[in-house]
C-alpha cells in the first residue's frame, strides 16, 4: 500500500530528476518505434511486390525480367529488383532511396505511363543504370558473382575465354553484361565482344 501511495504522489508531484528521466524514456521509446517503422518500410520498398506495384514496372520491365535466368533457373535462386538496383549496405541504400524520389516524381507526372513513352526513354534510363553500375564497379552484381569465386575451367567456351581477360583488364560486369535482365533499348549499339 505504501508503494501505491508513493507512486501516486510521484505521479502528481514528480521531481525534476524523474520528469527528465520520464521524458528521456518516452523519447527513447518513440525513437525505437520510429526507427523500427522506418527501417521496416525501407525494407518493404526492396520487395518484388513493391517494385512491381506500379503498372509501368508490372507491364513491361517485370515481364522482361520473368524471361531471364535471374527469375527462373535450374538452381532456384531468384534475384529481385533490389538485388541489382539497391545497395545492401545501409548508408548507400538510404542514398539510393533518396534518389528514387525522382522516380516517384516522374511516376506522378506520367513520364513513362505508356509503352510508347517508356520505349522512347528506355535508352536514357538504361544508360543511367549502366553509368551507376560502372561507377560502383557493379557492386550489386558482385554481391552474388565474383571473379574470385568463378571456376573459369567449368564455364562455357565464351565466358571461359572472356572472364580472365576482363579480370586482368579491370572490367566490371556491366561492361559486357548489358541486357542481362531487361531487353536492350532500341538504338543501343553493342560493342563487339568476340
Amino acid at each position: 500500500m505504501h508503494f501505491l501511495r508513493r507512486s501516486w504522489r510521484w505521479f502528481w508531484h514528480p521531481t525534476r530528476r524523474y520528469t527528465l528521466g520520464a521524458i528521456f524514456l518516452v523519447g527513447a521509446a518513440a525513437g525505437i518505434i520510429f526507427w523500427g517503422g522506418f527501417n521496416t518500410y525501407m525494407e518493404y520498398t526492396n520487395s518484388l511486390e513493391f517494385c512491381t506495384s506500379c503498372h509501368e514496372m508490372e507491364r513491361w520491365v517485370y515481364r522482361e525480367y520473368q524471361e531471364t535466368i535471374h527469375y527462373k533457373n535450374r538452381t532456384g535462386v531468384r534475384v529481385v529488383c533490389s538485388d541489382c538496383h539497391v545497395p545492401k549496405e545501409w548508408t548507400p541504400k538510404l542514398i539510393r532511396k533518396v534518389k528514387a524520389t525522382n522516380e516517384l516524381f516522374h511516376w506522378a507526372l506520367g513520364t513513362i505511363d505508356t509503352k510508347e513513352k517508356f520505349e522512347a526513354k528506355r535508352l536514357e534510363l538504361a544508360e543511367n543504370v549502366w553509368r551507376s553500375m560502372k561507377a560502383n564497379d557493379s557492386h550489386e552484381c558482385r554481391n552474388c558473382h565474383s571473379f574470385e569465386a568463378m571456376d573459369f575451367e567449368r564455364q562455357q567456351r565464351r565466358p571461359r575465354k572472356k572472364h580472365p581477360v576482363a579480370k586482368r583488364e579491370g572490367k566490371t560486369c556491366i561492361d559486357c553484361h548489358k541486357g542481362i535482365a531487361h531487353s536492350l533499348p532500341e538504338g543501343y549499339e553493342a560493342e563487339d565482344e568476340d
